[in-house]
């Protein structure tokens, strides 16, 4: 009896190995979804662009603020190391419930460069831990109409709205904010907010060469 239990959980062990290194490969198809690319930041590590481009990155999303107060420390080199590399690159706004919009914008704004050759501005909405205002629909909706309007103004270009389920789920971003729309799912296509995603982060636990830790890798709808 005790050895086959050993047995049975030998076999497990090695099918959620087999699992956890899938998942760390995976990706969806390029036959389904052409265009892909990634997101990083300081979290994720240095970054080599020329191998994280061989590997198939057609474009980077790269993180520059998070609310008003950090500026991430390794924006500047990710965004010169991008474009070196020959790759589409655009930039992030982590937006906080905890901050005025004004405050948030002038932080991204003295940080992002403004570049023809950029991608439109991504404001990110999800819930921080670190921050526990919750603010009534009304008041979140004219903060963030403020803060891309602010935004647009400085990159010259509509800005993407990119929403987790939780925060949609709470707010309605989808009908409240008329942008572009990007959502997360890890592994199955997002069927929350009340518009049709362009951009869909497919998955947050990628493993690719040129980067130390995981990364968003996300698809554009074809």
């Amino acid at each position: 009896m005790l050895a086959r239990a050993a047995v049975a959980l030998a076999v497990i062990a090695a099918l959620a190995t087999a699992l956890w290194l899938y998942a760390r490969a995976w990706a969806p198809s390029r036959s389904d979804y052409p265009v892909q690319g990634v997101s990083v930041s300081a979290d994720t590590g240095p970054v080599d662009w020329g191998t994280l481009s061989a590997q198939g990155a057609d474009f980077a999303y790269i993180r520059a603020s998070k609310g008003a107060d950090l500026r991430d420390p390794a924006f500047a080199a990710n965004w010169a190391g991008a474009r070196r590399a020959g790759m589409r690159y655009g930039a992030v706004l982590d937006f906080s419930l905890c901050r005025l919009a004004v405050d948030q914008a002038t932080r991204f704004i003295t940080t992002v460069p403004r570049d023809n050759a950029a991608l439109p501005p991504v404001i990110r909405l999800a819930f921080d831990p670190s921050c526990i205002a919750r603010p009534g629909r009304d008041t979140v909706l004219s903060e963030l109409n403020t803060l891309v309007n602010l935004v647009e103004s400085h990159m010259g270009k509509p800005a993407v709205i990119n929403v987790t389920r939780d925060f949609d789920e709470r707010y309605d971003i989808g009908a409240g904010i008329n942008r572009t729309l990007w959502l997360d799912g890890n592994f199955f296509p997002p069927d929350y907010a009340s518009r049709p995603w362009v951009m869909w982060t497919a998955t947050d636990m990628r493993h690719i060469d040129g980067v130390d830790g995981p990364v968003r890798w996300n698809v554009v709808a074809p």
